[in-house]
């Protein structure tokens, strides 16, 4: 029939110039050899052909679940498409480059599902096919012209027909059995869950924010996974409970909830790796370059850790320097390279916060003791002090900012204790429950409101306005508890008309580091082996990149070994356990 109607056709293909042209179900003329939609569409002047076409769609069992409940065929990956399409319209409110959803992520979106065989792939006619798993093939039924394509509803581009190809979303998901539609409100539901274990990288709720971070760190973004993880914990991304957004006619129920209703917040790690799974799946080139300019490199994160953290201005000329020597600045080390095994994995935001524990470390020592002589020592010298800054006293720093962080942890676990699992809108799976679902719904909202004036209980405050600071400390303010502008003179000593640290030892927090891929880490954390001190600096970065304070650790523990490399290797052919040696000299730094 294709060949009838593209015969007249003749023009080239724009992307392979071959003459081989078929129609999809838009009736827009697309390249078999290229798979490339153009926007030429067929005429079509008999209209009794349309009311009498047959196409490839599921079988009658479903076709009479959808006249009899009002919803309509959908496919699970119609569903991730939704949701990945709410995900980057909410990043461009919040000021993501509007090229990041149909020059990027949409590309990203389409090579998925074609790697996948859901979509874009090409398929002989009686060939056994595997999609969500293994179907027979198709069954024709006739078509209803008057419903509308939900693949057109869902498109990410706003171009029409954007993502329409010759064959459909899940391609036909085949002779698929009343009973199997019951169990789900999807074509495909109880197919997805029963795929085989072997089929890698399925999709997934935390997927879509390796998507979505993915696109992210293509455009160099300044938006690192912490704060797209914390954007979705405020509810600045849509995430939890999404499929409330779902057009009502896409029913949701059974096995299609255990897929898009999500019960625990994105876990970092777990994110971060699909990222970089979906990466290599995807057999993406190497990412732009993460240079100096970026917001992605180290010595720019610095900065603004070191803002949050209400630490001395001054400390950022020392992360610079730790960041040169241990060579964790190169374009090659943190530009991405999907599939490269002998690459490390970067994670932005969480080596920054190392270099400037690191930092710390090499100022203070941070061993519960050499760091409260040094505060003792400025506190002194401020007392005296009338010219220039005063000295920075790390004991009076602890206080203020955990203070601080003692009230922004309350509050978090408040909200997160506080927080409302369920969903808003009242799911219903027939037209015959709809009225007695909404009027229980509204019976329980109603209870709700009551039982909170009785008790006194504040409303529900409105979202705050997303910001990348979660700590903010203010110059102007006369209390003293900004520290930026304070001195490093109390920790330095000059010679020879540089200025060098006094404390001429630091201690290592492993000797030897484990192997990342069979451990999982590369060093072991447990709070007691190590100083109070240490401990709160880490918890401290730990709040404000949401992630587990190992993490950082780990990260502490291989820039520790790049700067102390050529001492350590010596130290290590004398003394296996050794933790404390001599800090390199500083002009090394």
């Amino acid at each position: 029939m294709d060949e009838e109607d593209t015969r007249d056709f003749n023009e080239r293909c724009a992307q392979c110039s071959e003459v081989n042209w078929g129609l999809t179900d838009g009736g827009r003329f697309y390249c078999r050899s290229c798979h490339n939609v153009t926007e030429r569409t067929r005429e079509v002047v008999n209209t009794d052909f349309i009311t009498n076409s047959r196409v490839q769609t599921i079988s009658k069992g479903l076709k009479k679940q959808e006249k009899t409940d009002g919803g309509c065929e959908w496919y699970i990956c119609e569903g991730f498409q939704l949701v990945l399409k709410k995900q980057v319209e909410a990043l461009e409110a919040l000021g993501v480059c509007p090229q990041m959803k149909d020059e990027i992520l949409c590309n990203f979106w389409r090579c998925y599902l074609q790697k996948s065989k859901q979509a874009y792939c090409k398929r002989p006619a009686g060939e056994t096919v595997k999609t969500l798993s293994v179907c027979e093939s198709s069954t024709d039924v006739d078509s209803d012209p008057e419903r509308p394509s939900l693949l057109h509803l869902l498109s990410l581009s706003e171009s029409e027909g954007d993502l329409q190809t010759d064959c459909s979303f899940a391609s036909s998901v085949s002779k698929v059995s009343e009973s199997t539609s019951v169990y789900s409100g999807s074509v495909d539901g109880s197919l997805y869950l029963m795929k085989n274990q072997k089929d890698k990288l399925r999709m997934t709720m935390p997927m879509t924010l390796s998507f979505c971070y993915l696109a992210l760190l293509w455009v160099r973004e300044p938006i690192t996974l912490s704060e797209l993880l914390r954007f979705v914990v405020e509810g600045h991304i849509p995430y939890m409970n999404v499929f409330q957004h779902f057009p009502e006619k896409m029913k949701l129920c059974g096995l299609d909830l255990k897929i898009f209703c999500v019960e625990s917040w994105p876990e970092y790690k777990e994110v971060f790796n699909k990222m970089h799974e979906l990466a290599a799946f995807l057999d993406l080139p190497r990412f732009p370059d993460i240079t100096e300019s970026c917001f992605l490199h180290p010595d720019m994160l610095c900065m603004k850790y070191l803002m949050e953290a209400n630490l001395p201005d001054e400390l950022h000329n020392w992360t610079c320097r730790v960041v040169k020597k241990t060579g964790i600045g190169e374009v090659d080390f943190l530009t991405l390279m999907p599939g490269n095994k002998s690459t490390r994995k970067v994670k932005y935001d969480v080596l920054a916060a190392a270099v400037i524990v690191v930092v710390l470390k090499l100022l203070f020592l941070l061993d519960d003791h050499y760091e409260w002589v040094l505060s003792e020592f400025a506190e002194e010298r401020n007392k005296n002090n009338t010219e220039g800054g005063p000295y920075f006293e790390f004991k009076k720093w602890y206080e203020v900012v955990k203070r601080s962080l003692d009230v922004e942890q309350k509050k978090l676990d408040e909200e997160k204790a506080k927080y409302l699992w369920r969903c808003e809108k009242p799911l219903f799976y027939s037209v015959k429950n709809k009225s007695k679902v909404l009027k229980r719904r509204q019976m329980v909202v109603n209870l709700q409101n009551q039982f909170g004036k009785l008790s006194g209980s504040a409303q529900r405050a409105e979202k705050p306005n997303p910001s990348s600071f979660q700590l903010s400390w203010s110059e102007e303010n006369t209390d003293g508890n900004c520290f930026h502008g304070h001195s490093l003179k109390g920790v330095l000593q000059e010679k020879c008309g540089l200025l060098t640290i006094m404390n001429p030892d630091y201690w290592l927090c492993t000797v030897k580091l484990c192997n990342e891929k069979l451990c999982g880490h590369l060093a072991h954390y447990r709070e007691v082996e190590f100083p109070q001190s240490y401990h709160f600096v880490l918890g401290l970065f730990s709040f404000l990149l949401r992630i587990q304070p190992s993490y950082i650790h780990d990260e502490v523990c291989m820039i520790e070994h790049r700067l102390f490399n050529k001492k350590l290797c010596k130290k290590l052919k004398y003394n296996t356990v050794l933790r404390k040696i001599k800090r390199p000299k500083t002009s090394s730094i």
